[in-house]
């Protein structure tokens, strides 16, 4: 694994006003442009390790999702994947981007593919890290949350706590020392933390990917399916089925890594994303 980095030094620096709410990102780098979108429950502090590799080649465009990390959702609205996917447009727009690489883990996956099929946010490329497109993708743990709602939300948070971290360990295919762990744990901590968890939660459904699966066929730019060679949420036989739905998509597997495979395996990952850009230019 890689030298352990504070949360102190993973800094967002810019605050974005989109119509759910405001998005905390950074830019670094230099070159072609590359967005990256994490998943669930992780946020922007997954690619720590990733970002410096990719910004020697190019600018690197990071965010937390709206609910996650630093960002923060506005009133009545919900931290779904359609949500997502429409504030990565406006992002889009912000930045003054014509068709970036797109890259998304776990629901990053199906937020850049709906952005680009649904929102209409052209493309270069797209990388599908670990990804929920293909349903049913939610976990036994995530409906069951769903399903005894009333029941989380009311649980000491302290007890709350234990179960999230005992959930988040298991994201990585090797051990993931404490400081890390309470990393991940820090945006979910309290009772604020643990009912703004729960709100994502809710929100996460296979519906806001349903009609992006009827629609994979339709994509035309390059794109990788990378998966963990040890994923224990998403198996890795789904990369196969996803790549299968997409014409010419490329496949590769990141050794010894779990789902989160950029915390696993961050070298690995960022190897296999820059030969992906660095092949021959897309028409767009």
């Amino acid at each position: 694994m890689a030298s352990h980095v504070e949360s102190s030094a993973w800094k967002l620096d810019e605050r974005v006003l989109v119509s759910d709410g405001v998005v905390a990102s950074t830019v670094r780098g230099r070159g072609s442009p590359v967005i990256l979108v994490h998943g669930t429950p992780a946020s922007s502090w997954l690619w720590r390790h990733v970002v410096p590799l990719l910004a020697r080649e190019h600018t690197v465009y990071v965010w937390d999702l709206l609910g996650f990390g630093d960002s923060r959702v506005a009133p009545g609205a919900r931290p779904g994947i359609a949500q997502q996917a429409r504030a990565l447009a406006e992002l889009v727009d912000h930045w003054r981007l014509d068709a970036p690489a797109l890259v998304g883990h776990d629901i990053g996956g199906g937020i850049v593919t709906r952005a680009h099929l649904v929102e209409g946010v052209r493309a270069s490329r797209l990388a599908l890290l670990d990804a929920a497109v293909l349903g049913p993708w939610n976990t036994p743990f995530t409906e069951h949350q769903q399903r005894h709602a009333d029941v989380y939300r009311t649980m000491p948070a302290d007890i709350f706590g234990d179960l999230i971290a005992a959930r988040l360990r298991s994201a990585t295919h090797l051990p993931m020392p404490q400081d890390v762990l309470e990393a991940y744990l820090a945006p979910w901590a309290g009772t604020d933390g643990q009912q703004r968890w729960l709100d994502q939660v809710a929100a996460v459904s296979f519906e806001d990917t349903r009609d992006v699966v009827g629609r994979l066929g339709e994509i035309d730019v390059p794109t990788l399916v990378a998966w963990g060679e040890h994923d224990d949420w998403l198996p890795p036989s789904t990369a196969d089925r996803l790549a299968e739905h997409i014409p010419g998509a490329a496949r590769a597997t990141v050794t010894s890594a779990g789902h989160f495979l950029a915390e696993d395996n961050p070298r690995g990952t960022a190897d296999a994303l820059l030969r992906f850009l660095a092949a021959t230019e897309p028409t767009t």
